[in-house]
């Protein structure tokens, strides 16, 4: 590792030690751009924390004694870079080519972005459409509680959370970015406070880039950065979309009005009560619909940073891939 690097690559892991090593293979063995890596493993319970740290001691590793969450977790990392930019990824990931080069020279020549993304690719090399959002918004969500979004899936006028009309292979300027894979300038980074605190999971990266566009950045699809996403990290389907709704209900009720947040929460419990008299799957959600709908509570303390002088320390965090609920 340089002593100077110039990517702080930052990964959440929990539960996922294989994966993870196999992720951090990659990346040493893949890029030349100098980098440090921080692993914050999130009360993992497969000996993730100790594996990792055997296996690269050279990699810090800050172990969490609780879950905090993958927010909170990235945060803990972010606070320990020394590198000009901040790269998140997910651990149950693999890189095809050198995709941090390939960030950091189009950030170079295009510094006005100030936050990158790739492209997020299934085993057969075609896009999964999850390295990028829409911001959210009242026509999305009554294109979600009316059935448009799935009935009209590729088009971009019923389903404008998902982006059908952006072209992945070409690029270009979106409104957010996933971080499932996520290069941001640190002091973009700092002056945003990372991510906000009340998300444990879901949304906090839509969070930070609606706040990045108020201070002017540009979130930017670069077409050539791509990893494929192996995934192998989920949780059921059914606790994921309570997590999403979860996600989604907390940023309303901290970016919107109140009374857009109601009618934004309506919404969402229209459309999942559609889709409950469809699939069992969603029934169970619409039965939990209590512990969705005010989304996640807000933080009683701030997490605390492990004390640690060598690579192999402490952290917590799940990993996450993103989903529309």
């Amino acid at each position: 590792m340089s002593l100077d690097p110039v990517v702080s690559v930052v990964l959440v892991s929990y539960n996922t030690r294989e994966l993870t090593l196999k992720n951090l293979a990659g990346l040493q063995a893949g890029t030349a751009v100098p980098i440090e890596i921080i692993v914050v493993d999130n009360a993992s319970t497969d000996n993730s924390a100790a594996a990792i740290g055997h296996a690269y001691p050279e990699v810090r590793v800050l172990r969490q004694p609780t879950n905090v969450g993958f927010g909170n977790a990235v945060n803990l990392g972010a606070a320990q870079a020394t590198g000009r930019w901040i790269l998140l990824i997910n651990p149950d990931t693999e890189p095809v080519g050198d995709v941090i080069r390939t960030l950091v020279e189009f950030a170079g020549s295009h510094p006005e972005h100030r936050i990158y993304t790739g492209r997020t690719l299934r085993a057969d090399h075609t896009d999964d459409g999850h390295s990028v959002h829409a911001l959210p918004s009242l026509w999305g969500y009554v294109c979600f509680a009316t059935g448009l979004s799935s009935l009209r899936r590729r088009s971009p006028l019923f389903n404008p959370d998902e982006l059908p009309g952006l072209d992945r292979a070409i690029g270009g300027e979106v409104p957010a970015v996933s971080g499932c894979l996520l290069l941001i300038d640190r002091p973009l980074w700092q002056q945003l406070g990372g991510f906000t605190p009340d998300y444990f999971m879901y949304s906090e990266d839509i969070d930070l880039s609606a706040r990045a566009r108020e201070l002017g950045a540009r979130p930017v699809l670069v077409p050539e950065a791509q990893l494929l996403h192996v995934g192998g990290a989920a949780s059921s389907t059914v606790n994921k979309r309570i997590m999403v709704l979860r996600g989604k209900t907390t940023f309303v009720r901290l970016r919107w009005s109140p009374g857009r947040a109601r009618l934004a929460r309506l919404l969402l419990s229209a459309g999942v009560l559609l889709r409950a008299t469809a699939g069992a799957g969603w029934r169970d959600v619409w039965r939990q619909r209590a512990t969705w709908l005010d989304g996640w509570p807000a933080p009683t303390g701030a997490p605390v940073i492990p004390s640690q002088s060598s690579p192999a320390a402490h952290s917590s965090a799940p990993t996450r891939s993103v989903s529309q609920p």
